[in-house]
Parts: C-alpha cells; sequence; structure tokens
C-alpha cells in the first residue's frame, strides 16, 4: 500500500469536497434546482472517475474523463426548461458544468486551478448578480405575447404607447385565431418603462391577456 499516494488522494476527495459545498451553499441559498447536494455529488464524482481514469486508463489515461464532458451535458440540459417565452435554468446548468470542470481539475492533481476557479465562480453567482440587476435596471429586453380583440385599434395605441413610454421594439410575429388577434413585440428600455408597459396592459380592457 502506498501511504503517500493515499493520504494526497484523501486530500483531492476533501478539497473537491470543499470545492463542492462552497457553490453548492450559495445554489442552496438561492433556491436553486441544483443545490448543495447536488453540487457535492458532481464535483466529487467528477474527481473520482478523473483519479480512477488516471490509474487505469494505461495509454490513453484521458479516456474515461473525457466521457465526464458528455455525461455533465445531459445532467445540465435536465434543467433548463422554456416557460412561455421565457427559459430558465441555464446559469444553473453552466453551473453544474463548471463544478465538474473543477472536480476534474482536483483530480488530476491541479490545485491551483480548481481553487482559483472556484474563487471566481463563486464571484461570478453572487457580485456579478448585483451588477446584472443595476444594468437591467438600466437596460433589458422583454418579449411581450400580447392577444386582444379584434375589430380594435389596439396595435396602433399600443405602439404609439411605447413611443411615449422611450421603449423600443420590433414586432417578432403575429397571429389571428376565432375570436382576437395575437402580436409577439421584442421590446427593450428601462426597468421603470418596461412596468409602465405592463400596467398599460392590465388596464386596457381590450387586452384578453398577455405575458412576457
Amino acid at each position: 500500500m502506498n501511504i503517500n499516494l493515499d493520504i494526497e488522494v484523501a486530500v483531492r476527495l476533501l478539497l473537491s469536497f470543499a470545492i463542492g459545498t462552497s457553490i453548492g451553499l450559495e445554489r442552496e441559498y438561492r433556491s436553486k434546482a441544483a443545490g448543495l447536494r447536488t453540487m457535492v455529488m458532481i464535483c466529487l464524482g467528477s474527481t473520482i472517475f478523473t483519479e480512477i481514469s488516471i490509474h487505469i486508463g494505461g495509454g490513453s489515461a484521458d479516456r474515461i474523463a473525457a466521457n465526464i464532458v458528455t455525461g455533465i451535458g445531459f445532467l445540465g440540459g435536465g434543467v433548463i426548461f422554456k416557460d412561455g417565452l421565457t427559459i430558465t435554468g441555464i446559469t444553473t446548468a453552466t453551473t453544474i458544468w463548471i463544478s465538474a470542470a473543477l472536480g476534474m481539475a482536483v483530480g488530476s492533481g491541479e490545485y491551483f486551478i480548481a481553487v482559483v476557479g472556484s474563487g471566481v465562480v463563486l464571484v461570478v453567482l453572487t457580485l456579478m448578480e448585483k451588477v446584472q440587476v443595476i444594468v437591467e435596471r438600466i437596460h433589458q429586453s422583454r418579449t411581450y405575447r400580447i392577444s386582444f380583440l379584434q375589430n380594435s385599434d389596439f396595435a396602433a395605441s399600443l405602439e404609439k404607447s411605447m413611443d411615449e413610454m422611450k421603449l423600443g421594439y420590433r414586432k417578432r410575429r403575429e397571429a389571428k385565431d376565432a375570436h382576437s388577434f395575437v402580436l409577439i413585440y421584442e421590446v427593450f428600455g428601462r426597468d421603470k418603462n418596461l412596468e409602465q408597459l405592463t400596467k398599460f396592459l392590465k388596464e386596457d380592457t381590450r387586452v384578453i391577456s398577455f405575458g412576457y
């Protein structure tokens, strides 16, 4: 038994556990689909697979580790959902992906990459969210799907109202069914102006339904 090797493997597993825990706690705090236990398992699993790949890989030590990238892609894809015109879960999917990468770095002995990388990930997940909020207040884009009564001048008044609210817009699609027209607009501008548009749509009696 190689005692030094056993100690090194134990250190790698503990470091992988610590990295997975730090990222998982941030995800758990924000009540995301992939939380503490998921991130720890992903990070540890990637480390173990990388260790096994190195030890039994022979002339192709990367053969098992290379498949981690493919496997983690399927796992990440499972947390991406489309809700109406909105897609959610992309940040969680990329967090799963990079947690696996950090686990592989630990398993291959690249401790500097693993530690610094995990620090950067935590900065992106915490501090960058605040920056994102500030940017969204200044400028953001929403895709509105608006259903309104036929035989009304709503479309013209909508564009006039968006001009008055200093919002930019592009008409993406229009449709008609038995009782209503449907317009899909990409609208962009300041957060408070977009909220004015949402209020306008709520109060207009010609609007049957809308969402973004």
